[in-house]
């Protein structure tokens, strides 16, 4: 089930794994492989993982491990998606996904333990939860933005009621995810990225037929259309979508932790670097708050 402790250094890297987490890993791969309770919690959570393979918004999550159990806690995610490797790309191969889009999509895994290490400082997995579509078959890296195989919910078919376009709660649609690590959400970039979504899914799943594409994220919260320039990258990536609307929850702490990658800088004392933390910071010193925005576009 999993690599030898000679392989796992190379399985690691190409996941994209951070050097500073592979000695640990494989150090702990013997206690993760023959520790009986281990193996046995190991082994129960590949099964889940894979178990319908492919089928969007399925399968078993993965247990929340508390802190008593130090780096095997923190690490265990990890060791669950390299078991599971095998299994993602024969689905991948299986429908004919390019290895360039298979490789591309799996090496998430590493660029968020490295998001878990700029956040908490330690080596481990943030939220493996997230990581777990990729290993399933649901979501896909194409260039700049990711895709996720999911369906309308009534908030975004109401919406596209009220906007006179079609669509209704339940049927396939494409979540748009803007990963971090991979450079600036340039106007190019994003157009690209749509354009190989519109060619990829249709060649991939046609039986979906998927006609809309939504975002949620702190990235179209409307107030940063009167913080940042018409210029702002920002500002033009939400010029993308036909429609957005504000969300009702406060997200004080997922902007801070995108922006400034992490929550513990007292707010009065957060840089003024760029325009979008000047931005973020000056509300929030102005008694304001940040919300999560929702977006749709037709494909």
């Amino acid at each position: 089930m999993l690599p030898t402790a000679d392989e796992l250094p190379a399985v690691l890297l190409d996941l994209a794994v951070p050097h500073e987490d592979i000695n640990p890993l494989v150090a702990l791969r013997r206690t993760m492989a023959e520790d009986p309770e281990w193996r046995w919690l190991l082994e129960r959570c590949v099964r889940g993982l894979v178990q319908d393979m492919g089928v969007p918004d399925d399968g078993v999550e993965l247990p929340l491990l508390p802190d008593e159990l130090g780096e095997e806690g923190r690490y265990f995610p990890v060791y669950v998606f390299v078991a599971a490797l095998d299994q993602a790309r024969a689905y991948h191969r299986s429908i004919g996904i390019p290895e360039e889009v298979s490789r591309r999509t799996l090496a998430d895994l590493g660029r968020n333990m490295a998001v878990h290490r700029r956040r908490l400082g330690t080596g481990g997995l943030l939220v493996p939860y997230w990581i777990r579509l990729h290993f399933r078959g649901e979501i896909y890296q194409l260039g700049r933005l990711q895709f996720q195989r999911t369906v309308l919910r009534e908030r975004a078919a109401a919406s596209l009621a009220e906007a006179g376009r079609p669509g209704e709660a339940g049927e396939p649609c494409l979540s748009i995810h803007i990963p971090d690590f991979s450079g600036p959400l340039s106007p190019t970039a994003c157009e690209e990225s749509l354009a190989a979504a519109r060619a990829f899914f249709p060649r991939h799943f046609p039986e979906e037929g998927h006609r809309v594409a939504v975002c949620d994220s702190w990235l179209l919260d409307p107030q940063l259309r009167t913080c940042l320039s018409d210029r702002s990258r920002i500002v033009r990536f939400q010029d993308l979508f036909e429609r957005i609307a504000g969300g009702d929850d406060e997200c004080d702490s997922g902007t801070l932790s995108f922006v400034f990658g992490t929550t513990d800088i007292p707010v009065a004392d957060l840089p003024r670097r760029t325009s979008l933390e000047r931005a973020v910071g000056d509300r929030l010193r102005a008694g304001g708050h940040w919300y999560g925005g929702f977006g749709w576009l037709t494909l």
